[in-house]
């Protein structure tokens, strides 16, 4: 049973969910940027200039030689591009979830996470001085980890809301119902109704 495809675009990244073969796909896309690509290559460049330049002076290596290596390395580091094309996360009922990485290069990087070491999916704030991005985590059974979901994206977090819905009604089944029909749940609507009041 094929069911209709949703789509939403937020910035660099768009989500895309749909159905195939009893599989619950959900893949987020990063779009290419070609200044992103070109001042990745024009931060490699500066950081070779400069240690060839550090090189080649007939003077030995001095302090400013050092600081300027470290410098170039911090800038070419924060140009660095980020080759993932999409991150995908399938939700195969009885058997688990599989989570994938697609490089531009062609390259695929895939994790399984078998239904039995599935205990829920939660949605993390992190917040650091400079930012603050949302991430969805995996927790799993007798395991000390976490395992995100999105390894090296960070969508926005109304694009990981669906993502969780459904990974929340699929450990709620036990993996052995259908992760996309989600029903609400009587107790929190009257718990809900309760407080208004």
């Amino acid at each position: 049973m094929k069911k209709r495809a949703v789509e939403m675009s937020s910035g660099v990244y768009t989500y895309k969910h749909r159905c195939e073969g009893g599989f619950d796909i959900h893949e987020v896309y990063i779009k290419r940027s070609k200044f992103r690509v070109l001042f990745s290559y024009v931060g490699e460049i500066f950081l070779f200039a400069n240690v060839l330049h550090a090189l080649l002076l007939k003077e030995s290596l001095c302090i400013n030689s050092f600081w300027s290596i470290s410098f170039a390395f911090v800038v070419a580091k924060c140009l660095k591009y980020k080759p993932v094309k999409k991150e995908s996360l399938l939700i195969m009922p009885t058997f688990g979830v599989q989570l994938e990485q697609h490089f531009w290069s062609g390259r695929v990087h895939r994790q399984f996470v078998p239904v039995g070491k599935l205990l829920k999916p939660v949605l993390n704030e992190h917040v650091t001085p400079i930012t603050c991005y949302w991430s969805l985590v995996l927790l799993l059974h007798s395991e000390d980890k976490l395992v995100r979901v999105f390894k090296k994206v960070y969508p926005p977090v109304k694009m990981m809301v669906p993502i969780w819905k459904a990974l929340d009604a699929f450990t709620n089944y036990g993996g052995m119902g259908n992760s996309v029909a989600l029903q609400p749940n009587p107790l929190l609507i009257n718990i809900s109704v309760d407080l208004k009041i």
